[in-house]
């Protein structure tokens, strides 16, 4: 048997760290304004602050003493009744088939390298066998170099790394004397 709640809920501690804050925030408030001291203004945010951040106390205790039937949840949770006549056939059937689709999604992006955010290769290298291996992760050494000026080359940086080439433009900061 479940405890039964009265008064304040579930989440005592949380009502109570709720007004506390409150409590805590209009004191230091309340002094910021009334009080002649020469960081009023100081107190006055502070206690503002406080009070603001007493809110997130009032939404735990709030949120936590939602109470939902079980029969509500039954979908949200994957609590399927055995018992919903026709429909459970269609319903079953569409929920295989939108799983089989997105896991088929989820492993052709697993497969395919995946929006990694990394350049990927489309050639392989060649060992010395003539079988085709992928390249590993390595480490590359980028080097970089203070262009002056006066330099006006527009010529383009090429890097080869494990079979593919990437090729960066020049680029220069023109400086204003101030």
């Amino acid at each position: 048997m479940e405890p039964v709640y009265r008064g304040l809920g579930r989440c005592q501690c949380c009502f109570w760290l709720a007004v506390a804050f409150d409590i805590l925030g209009l004191v230091v408030l309340l002094i910021g304004v009334f009080v002649n001291v020469f960081f009023y203004d100081l107190l006055i945010y502070a206690g503002a602050i406080v009070i603001f951040l007493s809110l997130v106390w009032w939404v735990f205790w709030y949120s936590g003493n939602i109470e939902v039937p079980p029969a509500e949840l039954e979908d949200d949770v994957g609590l399927l009744k055995k018992d919903k006549g026709g429909l459970s056939g269609i319903s079953g059937a569409l929920r295989r088939f939108s799983s089989r689709v997105s896991s088929g999604i989820r492993n052709s992006f697993r497969r395919n390298g995946g929006p990694s955010g990394r350049p990927t290769c489309a050639r392989a290298q060649r060992s010395a066998t003539g079988a085709s291996v992928t390249p590993q992760a390595e480490q590359v050494a980028v080097s970089m170099a203070t262009v002056s000026p006066q330099e006006n080359f527009p010529h383009a940086a090429v890097s080869s790394v494990a079979a593919c080439t990437i090729q960066m433009p020049r680029t220069s900061t023109e400086i204003s004397p101030t």
